[in-house]
């Protein structure tokens, strides 16, 4: 990200009326209408309505209408319904496809106007908004009972004065490098936008993320400068890179903070989805290694604590329904012993009302928790992760609470180079108790190649992990649903691949992103 200029940033609300919203192009659409008929709610990822889960894929790299890496995301109908591809060519989604916009490139699934409909919210940080190279865009795409996408419009997030979000747009911003969205514990969606390069009080790259609640969204926009928000503004903290959330918190990843005098060492800021009286949503915490009691209180430079983010809601022994959190914070560069770039993940509990304690620290090789594998040089264990609740109706245990780490720089002896794994914890208790690995060859049905990078893609659907395999041989690019009981080396359950079952042949990055 390059320095586009040294400017003041404001946190502002931009209120779109009931009646009116911005799209991308600056012109008008229609405010989302209220309840849908035929959408039955209560089932995740199911943007038909059918009270079926459905399969959203991203294949940020796809050609479309000649536009190379435009990106496309096709979606799998649960129920043997059929495929359909979204891209910004497809009716209903405004603007239209360019190259090297990487429609796709973060996913978000939540009922965004609660008909019962589960919309989706497209990243793609390397739109050129009016020829500002890479200033970035989300479109927000509406589920219906005809299918995703063709009820009413999209509605476009992004910044400048003819957009929806506070701050002008500028070359390298990167709007929607990563979004999380939800409906909060009172009932009010929320979507979670970061703008990791934009220069905010004056700060290069330092930057911030967009919230829009409602459902005719109010979007205001936060960073390291607005009030109560832990952490001193600095350059180059990248505020936004990393975004996740449950019904009652939601955290922000920051891995280019400073730590004391140690640059690049990362940090994590949480918040409650709710506004106050800043305009902003609550401010919680914020940590990075140095704050924790982990067994590695260490930070050190180029760390990337909060490179990756994820959560997943929890009850614990004395609630009656799920009050807390639990995150999981990836620290891929985290040396282990000699082993540069190993990498680690930090567990963390985020009780109700926002007090934070440490339940692990996780590395490979771990003798004392008998964590499988070895941390070696370069696995970069962390660098993408999933976190699960798969029954949140009863108290969480280390059965229900689960979490994947990818490990894309692993390899197994006789593995190829950056073969890549997925290592599989329970989030309470010894990590080692019931871990598990799946890697190619093992696990993964696809033979181990060089550069891979198995591990890359992770994501928690409810019952299922999702492992994608956007990398490699086109042959081994693939979306894999497993258990996350899954012993190591145990099959998935479904397997969906380019050119298969309806899905479109000829697939660049196919699974770089699930949903």
């Amino acid at each position: 990200m390059s320095e586009v200029g040294m400017r003041r940033r404001r946190t502002t609300a931009v209120v779109a009326s009931a009646a009116l919203l911005f799209s991308v192009a600056g012109g008008l659409i229609a405010a989302p209408a209220a309840q849908a008929a035929g959408c039955t709610s209560g089932v995740t990822s199911d943007f038909n309505g059918d009270g079926v889960r459905d399969t959203a894929i991203a294949d940020p790299l796809a050609t479309v209408s000649g536009q190379e890496k435009a990106g496309a995301v096709q979606i799998v109908y649960g129920g043997g319904k059929g495929v359909s591809t979204l891209s910004q060519d497809t009716a209903n989604v405004s603007d239209v496809a360019e190259a090297g916009d990487q429609f796709g490139f973060s996913l978000a699934a939540y009922d965004a106007n609660l008909d019962g409909c589960t919309d989706i919210a497209v990243g793609m940080p390397y739109e050129d908004v009016n020829a500002v190279q890479d200033a970035g865009l989300v479109q927000l795409i509406y589920g219906s009972p005809a299918g995703i996408g063709q009820g009413m419009p999209s509605l476009g997030f992004r910044q400048g004065t003819d957009g929806n979000m506070a701050d002008s747009y500028e070359a390298k911003d990167w709007v929607g490098y990563s979004v999380a969205g939800g409906v909060s514990s009172t009932g009010v969606p929320f979507l979670v936008i970061g703008v990791p390069g934009e220069d905010s009080s004056g700060l290069t790259d330092m930057g911030l993320a967009a919230y829009a609640s409602g459902v005719a969204p109010v979007v205001t926009s936060f960073h390291q400068n607005s009030p109560d928000v832990w952490h001193d503004p600095v350059a180059g903290n990248r505020f936004g890179s990393a975004v996740a959330a449950t019904s009652r918190h939601f955290v922000v990843g920051t891995p280019g903070a400073p730590i004391g005098s140690t640059d690049q060492a990362g940090a994590v800021v949480a918040f409650k989805p709710s506004l106050n009286a800043n305009n902003i949503p609550q401010p919680l915490f914020g940590i990075g290694q140095d704050s924790t009691g982990t067994d590695d209180t260490a930070a050190e430079t180029g760390d990337g604590f909060a490179t990756a983010v994820a959560m997943a809601p929890y009850r614990s022994s004395d609630a009656a329904t799920v009050t807390d959190s639990l995150v999981a914070v990836g620290v891929p560069n985290e040396d282990v012993g000699t082993a540069a770039d190993a990498g680690a993940v930090q567990l963390l509990r985020i009780a109700e009302a926002g007090a934070v304690t440490e339940n692990a620290w996780i590395t490979q090789g771990t003798s004392t928790d008998d964590v499988t594998e070895a941390a070696d040089a370069g696995d970069y264990f962390g660098q993408h992760l999933a976190a699960a609740n798969t029954d949140p109706s009863v108290v969480g245990t280390a059965t229900t609470m689960r979490l994947a780490v990818g490990v894309p720089g692993e390899e197994a002896s006789g593995d190829a180079a950056d073969s890549g794994a997925v290592q599989i914890f329970p989030m309470l208790g010894a990590p080692g108790v019931s871990d598990s690995l799946l890697r190619p060859g093992s696990g993964i049905p696809s033979a181990s190649a060089p550069r891979q990078f198995a591990g890359m893609s992770v994501a928690a659907a409810g019952s299922s992990l999702y492992v994608g395999m956007p990398y490699g041989p086109a042959s081994g690019r693939a979306v894999h649903a497993y258990a996350w009981t899954v012993a190591s080396g145990g099959s998935p359950s479904q397997t969906w691949k380019p050119g298969e079952g309806g899905i479109p042949s000829g697939a660049q990055a196919f699974g770089a992103v699930v949903r």
